[in-house]
Parts: C-alpha cells; structure tokens; sequence
C-alpha cells in the first residue's frame, strides 16, 4: 500500500487534511491518520495540496487539421499532460468527410494504443446510423462544428444531430463561430492590406461566436437537450449561455487557459513569429473578457477549463507569412494548464481552490461519463493523484517543455507553485517536472453525464 500523507486534500466542496491510501489501482482510504503497516510506502505531502488527477477534456493529437498535422503525438501529448498533473484527456477522433464513424475510431486507437503516459477517451463528428454503435463502444460526448468549410454542419444537420443523441443520452459539444461570417470577414480583412496575425482577430470578432452560440442554443431548445459550448472567450457570448439559462435551458460552458490569462494585443507584435504563435480559434479577446470568464468560474457560470491543446510548431505557424489564413490554428497548453488555474486563479483570490477541483476534475468526470471512477478523491475511485507543491515557485519556459511545440504562449510566466507529483491508477508518473513512469494510460468506456 502507498499513503500519500501529511497533504490537504483539495475536494469540490472544501479542503480535508487527510492522509490517503492506494492500493493496487484505487484508492482504498482516507483518513486523518493512516498508520503505515510493514512494508507500506510513504509519500511525505506535508504543505501541498493533494487534488485528484485533472482531467482535460479537449485535446487534438496526432491529428491532420485540414491545414497540417498537430506536432504532439499522443505518446508527446500524453507526456506533456502528466507533466502538467493530467491524468486524463479527452481527444478528438475526427471524422473526416467520406469517413465513418468506426473507422475514425478505430484510426485513433491505432494512433494512441500503446503508446500514452495518461488515460484518454475520444471524441468524434456524428452521423446517425452509427450513434448507437459509439455509444457501446463508450463513446458518449460528440462534437460538431458551425465554422471550417470541411468539418461544419448547417442548421438543420445540427438539429438531426441533436435529435438523434437525445434517445442515447449523449452530449454533443459545438465549436460556435459563425463560418459564413468568418469566410467573409477574412476575405474583407484580407482587401484591406492586413495579412498579418492581427487580422485573425479582426476577422472572428467576439459577434461571430455569439450570434452562433445564440443560434445552437435555440436549435437546442427546440430539441429540448443539454449541449456543450467548448472554449468560450468573452462576456457577450457568456451573456448568450446565461439568456438560455434564464429561459430554463441546461447549458454546459468550458473555457481555456490562453482566454484565462492572454489578450488579444500579443497579435499586434511586429515580430510575425511572436505574433502568430498565439493564433488560434477562438482567438484571444480583451482583457475585459478575462475578467468576465474569471468571474463566470468563480460563480459556476463555466464548468471546465480544458486547454484545446492543438501544437504547432513555430515553422509551422511561418506557413502564414502574408496571410493570416494560412497559419495553422491552435496553441500548446496541456502541461501548463494546473500552474496557471492555481497561480493566476487561487492565489489571486479569482477562484477558491475548491473551484479549481471542480473546473479541473469533478466536473469534467461528471459531464463526460466518468465519475465516480474519476474526479474525486474516494474509496474506489481510480488512484489518480495529483501532488501540488505551493511553495516550489518556478518560471515556465519552453526549454522544459516535453511538448513538441518547441515554444510555449506562457514563455517566462512565473507560476506560484508546481505540480510535485503525478499518480496514474497507483503508479508513480511524473515527479518534480520528470515523467518517471512508463506509458500507462488506458482507453476509458465511459458512461452517460451526470453533471
């Protein structure tokens, strides 16, 4: 038996010091004091914070975006997210067009199998007739989108999506930015002579993921079912999710760490590569809007915090030099994604650090199908541990980076803090920074939300 003791545990409705014990792959107790018998390995956590495993539900590994191939594998981007205190990710299975179902499935149990530090789960686009499948092969959260010419549905395909995931009791999740709006709009930031990475985010205004937010949440009301809005960035659209709410409509938000703690100015770089590292979708908005999210966490308006880590490499992003168009979306953040909820939102009094728990791991378990088997430090529960040091301050640089981004948007931010240790099911996986473990992670089945 291993006691990680002499720690506070971090629990969604307060903090418990407790020392807690793993046995094989679970956590078999909690208690004030455990007394270690022969043979039993102690782990000293006195002064840290013992959270359980955090879960990112948003990832894209090993995935070609229509643009170029993401940089992280899901053997780098899995690594990279236990270095961060992830024992979980929920990635995306895309379904491209003329594919089915099954076999995205099966291409990305081919990609991951075998070869991950953390546990994952995937998601994918939906088409009818394959639903039930999915949903018996543990699949239970779909995406779809309103914007890229290859991947978006229109209205009425969202509706049959809608209605068809209804039965299952599947939770379908929409990336919301208007794609007619944006196709126009670049097009007319394009006429005006602005080709560099500001003009990405004068061509997806904070309106264009409003108006479609709005739009989904109609279309679902008319079905009458929960849905996922994933990385919301501003407070107009949150205002969209909190009409709905007013209506009487169950509305899950999730947010990302760059909308968190990054604004829009890092665009107006002269330097193209320091400017155009941080181009993703959303992009980054005001710092206004920072504020309005922070305080959307603190009240429970937003759910999670996942990252949509989504690596390029900086020649990659140079694809783009004289047109925003062509750099390649998305930015690294799975292994910075603790630090920064805990440095930028707990000690600053944003969020309490019972928040953090429940944005990081409850809820994320919960929406997705697999708590009580994660999310929560319990008997029973899967032996997923996350050991913070408050104390082991540090500055966050890309040199150290396991990703193979080659850079991080966080580039000499000092956290308060660190993530010390990493359990995945009662194994030790990462200590002070290093992935010590093998790779462990398994495929999680997982279950109906009960968020």
């Amino acid at each position: 038996m291993i006691i990680i003791k002499g720690g506070t545990c971090v629990q969604p409705d307060g903090l418990r010091r407790a020392d807690v014990a793993l046995e094989g792959d679970r956590i078999a107790k909690i208690a004030a004091n455990i007394e270690p018998g022969q043979g039993d390995q102690v782990v000293d956590a006195a002064g840290c914070w013992v959270f359980p495993g955090f879960i990112d539900a948003h990832t894209h590994l090993q995935c070609w975006t229509g643009m170029d191939w993401t940089a992280d594998t899901f053997e780098t981007g899995t690594r990279a997210a236990a270095c961060g205190g992830t024992t979980t990710i929920v990635d995306y299975a895309t379904q491209d067009r003329g594919m089915t179902l099954d076999e995205a499935l099966r291409e990305w149990h081919s990609r991951a199998d075998g070869t991950c530090t953390a546990n994952f789960a995937d998601w994918s686009d939906a088409t009818r007739a394959e639903l039930p499948a999915m949903r018996e092969a543990g699949i239970t959260s779909f995406k779809t989108y309103f914007a890229y010419d290859h991947l978006r549905l229109n209205d009425a395909q969202t509706l049959e999506v809608l209605e068809a995931l209804k039965p299952l009791g599947g939770v379908l999740c929409v990336h919301c930015e208007n794609g007619d709006l944006v196709n126009e709009l670049q097009r007319r930031t394009l006429a005006r002579g602005i080709t560099g990475p500001e003009g990405h985010a004068i061509s997806r205004p904070p309106v264009v993921e409003a108006e479609a937010v709005s739009r989904l949440l109609r279309i679902a009301q008319a079905v009458d079912i929960p849905v996922v809005i994933v990385h919301l960035t501003n407070a107009a659209t949150l205002a969209e999710v909190t009409a709905a709410r007013r209506r009487g409509q169950k509305v899950y938000v999730e947010t990302c760490p760059q909308y968190l703690v990054l604004d829009d100015s890092v665009y107006y770089n002269e330097d193209f590569s320091r400017a155009a590292r941080y181009v993703c979708a959303p992009p980054l908005r005001k710092p206004e809007d920072c504020r309005a999210l922070w305080a959307g966490l603190r009240k429970g308006d937003i759910q999670t915090i996942s990252t949509d880590h989504c690596a390029f490499t900086l020649a990659q992003k140079d694809a783009g030099r004289g047109d925003f168009t062509k750099i390649p979306g998305g930015l690294p953040g799975v292994e910075a994604r603790g630090e920064l909820v805990y440095s930028f939102g707990v000690t600053t009094r944003k969020i309490s650090l019972a928040t953090m728990c429940k944005v990081l791991s409850e809820n994320p378990a919960k929406l997705y199908g697999m708590f009580p088997r994660k999310g929560v430090i319990a008997p029973g529960a899967d032996a997923d541990i996350v050991v913070y040091d408050p104390q082991a301050d540090h500055i966050l640089r890309a040199e150290d980076m396991v990703s193979r981004a080659g850079y991080t948007p966080y580039e000499g931010f000092v956290t308060h803090g660190s993530v010390s240790q990493v359990w995945l099911r009662g194994k030790l996986m990462v200590e002070n920074g290093h992935v010590i473990g093998e790779q462990e992670g398994q495929y999680i089945v997982r279950g109906k939300s009960a968020l």
